[in-house]
């Protein structure tokens, strides 16, 4: 045990454990008996499992958070199996409860004051076994920047695709057969040119190197020997059977609005010469936008050099070219490239690559990657992600959006303000951090968040309204001075159901009855713009419950005077169903002491007439012009009037053409149809 002063314990721990973040957590758990193994989500072995489902780390107990203030923490009532714990049956203990927690580097460091008497624990975790998430209080949990939180899917997906041993480095493979010569000498000089930005100390060194003895100092090669990673970076094109059956080929297209393909171009080998290629043939056009307090329009290029080339590099550099696959490129016009490569994402998440910027501790092609940093293409793990989203920040454009499913990668990039709206909030809240622009980017794009994500937006007041239907809170708006954000939010924000009942009392008032159909028109342009159209029929859907309720009456009474089950009256509220006879529709009406084509819109007046009049199988054929019809009428330009005509004589003609049938039809046979 090391004796330090108080205040050199602090400058100490200061400098060993300066921030917190996934990796390292401080806490002052005064009283270790309480803290050790009680509260899932808030004691030390729940600390120890989120640190031990990222990287590893620390845990540092006996400080203030947010200080790192010594205040010491107190073992003498902590036991172990009746006995005074100590760091060793601490550790002893932190196994057992920590299901597939390793024993190998898991040790407790303390610390005694010297002239204070306190004493501060630092548990020194070691990151999780390939595969094997762990758990505490039979939950996996993780950190996520100063939150412990479960185990999220994204984390757990790539914790379970982890290589349980590892793997043997295909790009550093010495190609059996192939010489210097199968190398292209233009693509040597230009990783030369490369090398030199990287290590311009190196340049005149560099001019007494012949070609094999830089491929080797830049990692390219092996001892003279040619690898897979020299074939795809410097091969001459027709090199490429070296290393079949893997592919090693970059398709672009060049996609229209209407989705059509205009263009293609397939690349080979060397890739340190196709991505210039590649970057040269992205059309790239120019873009006028004017930024809010500007009087003049800017004009900048739809993507900077650096965004076209990070992803196309990381694609190359994290390709599995076992799967024999293509990298993608997709352009399409004037609004956005995707970058499509196959091989499971190694890092945890995108999410955790940008809020921590550190090198990853493995890598798919190791020797690759290297090789690539050595000559220019790629920055630091990690390091180049962050950069990426930061350039479309500074646009204020939309953030890369990326989607890992399938063993693929696909990395989405906007090259314009997709809402302006959003670049406005983008341009007058300066202290959003990258981490908070990135969900506030989710929540404007519709994109389903975490519930911690979500936990994290209301905590610090940045949205509003439930989870499926978030928006941007008053903070958020309110420093924006774009009249148009701020009616946004009151729209979204909207009113409360009395505001819309007391709408529809005045119109049944003024014109003494509505349909289904009218009250939709009437609240349609007054319910939130964030509700989809389902969400809106609902909410009118559920007036029928809150009439129900203002009116005093139980599903059970209701059910009693409208004469059917209160499993029925439950269906018909709860599950979305409606009655099949008219006469239930009057008497419900009744009941509720409101006009009948309140309760009914016409599409569910033909469907409970042909019930009434055929049977079940009526009903069931009348569900199907409707659909029929929705579909007929879908991407259409038919007016609403031309579609209710059409409608209206499509039932008419239908329900004609069944009574006439009716009359002609025997009646057993009849009896047996309806009953279908």
């Amino acid at each position: 045990m090391k004796k330090y002063t108080e205040a050199e314990l602090q400058q100490h721990l200061r400098s060993q454990y300066p921030v917190e973040d996934s990796s390292c957590d401080w806490k002052e758990m005064k009283n270790l008996k309480n803290s050790f193994n009680r509260q899932e989500g808030d004691d030390v072995v729940s600390y120890v499992s989120g640190i031990a489902n990222m990287e590893g780390g620390h845990l540092v107990i006996g400080v203030v958070d947010k200080t790192l203030d010594i205040v010491g923490t107190d073992i003498s009532k902590l036991t172990f199996n009746g006995e005074p714990a100590t760091t060793r049956s601490a550790t002893f203990k932190l196994v057992e409860q920590c299901t597939n927690l390793s024993s190998e580097g898991l040790r407790i460091e303390e610390f005694l004051t010297s002239d204070t008497q306190k004493r501060v624990w630092v548990i020194h975790i070691p990151k999780h076994s390939p595969r094997l998430p762990v758990y505490a209080h039979k939950k996996a949990w993780q950190r996520i920047e100063d939150s412990l939180v479960e185990l999220t899917k994204e984390r757990r997906d790539a914790i379970l695709s982890e290589p349980v041993v590892k793997m043997e480095d295909w790009s550093a493979q010495i190609v059996e057969g192939a010489t210097i010569e199968d190398l292209d000498p233009k693509a040597i000089e230009k990783a030369k040119e490369e090398y030199i930005k990287v290590y311009p100390k190196k340049a005149e060194e560099l001019k007494e190197w012949d070609n094999m003895t830089f491929l080797n100092k830049a990692k390219i090669t092996r001892q003279g020997k040619i690898t897979n990673a020299a074939i795809i970076l410097v091969g001459k094109e027709e090199s490429e059977h070296f290393i079949s059956p893997a592919v090693c080929k970059i398709r672009w297209k060049l996609q229209s609005e209407d989705d059509k393909n205009k263009d293609f171009h397939i690349f080979s080998i060397p890739m340190i010469i196709a991505v210039d290629e590649i970057t040269n043939t992205i059309r790239n056009t120019s873009y006028v936008y004017t930024i809010e307090g500007s009087m003049f329009p800017d004009t900048m290029n739809r993507y900077d050099v650096f965004t076209l080339r990070e992803p196309l590099n990381n694609a190359i550099a994290h390709q599995d070219y076992s799967k024999m696959a293509r990298i993608e490129i997709i352009e399409e016009e004037d609004e956005k490239l995707s970058f499509r490569n196959h091989g499971q994402f190694i890092p945890s998440s995108v999410e955790d690559v940008v809020n921590k910027d550190f090198p990853e501790s493995f890598y798919r092609n190791p020797f690759l990657v290297e090789a690539m940093r050595n000559v220019n293409m790629v920055e630091t793990e990690g390091g180049g992600i962050r950069k990426l989203f930061m350039q479309q920040k500074k646009r204020f454009f939309p953030m890369p959006t990326y989607t890992l499913t399938d063993g693929m990668v696909l990395c989405e990039i906007r090259g314009k303000v997709l809402d302006e709206n959003f670049a406005r909030i983008l341009v007058n809240n300066p202290e959003l951090s990258l981490p908070e622009i990135i969900l506030l980017d989710k929540v404007q794009k519709r994109e389903e968040l975490s519930d911690d994500a979500i936990t994290y937006l209301r905590s610090k007041k940045f949205v509003e309204g439930r989870k499926s239907n978030l928006f941007l809170s008053f903070k958020v708006v309110n420093a924006s001075k774009h009249v148009g954000l701020k009616a946004t939010y009151i729209k979204n924000k909207s009113f409360d159901d009395s505001y819309y009942k007391e709408l529809i009392i005045n119109y049944v008032t003024t014109f003494k009855k509505a349909s289904r159909s009218d009250i939709e028109e009437l609240l349609n342009n007054k319910l939130p713009d964030i509700l989809s159209n389902r969400q809106k029929y609902d909410k009118v859907t559920n007036l029928l419950a809150s009439l129900r309720k203002e009116r005093k009456k139980s599903q059970q009474e209701l059910a009693s005077m409208v004469g059917v089950s209160y499993r029925t009256i439950r269906s018909w509220e709860v599950e979305g169903r409606f009655p099949k006879q008219n006469v239930l529709y009057q008497k419900l009406a009744d009941a509720l002491q409101c006009d009948v084509s309140y309760l009914m819109s016409e599409n569910e007046a033909f469907i409970t007439e042909a019930s009434e009049q055929f049977g079940n199988r009526g009903a069931r054929q009348a569900q199907q012009i409707l659909e029929q019809a929705a579909a007929m009428f879908a991407g259409g330009s038919l007016t609403d009037e031309d579609k209710i005509a059409f409608m209206d004589e499509i039932q008419s003609l239908y329900l004609d053409s069944k009574r006439r049938a009716k009359k002609f039809t025997p009646k057993k046979k009849l009896k047996n149809q309806e009953e279908k």
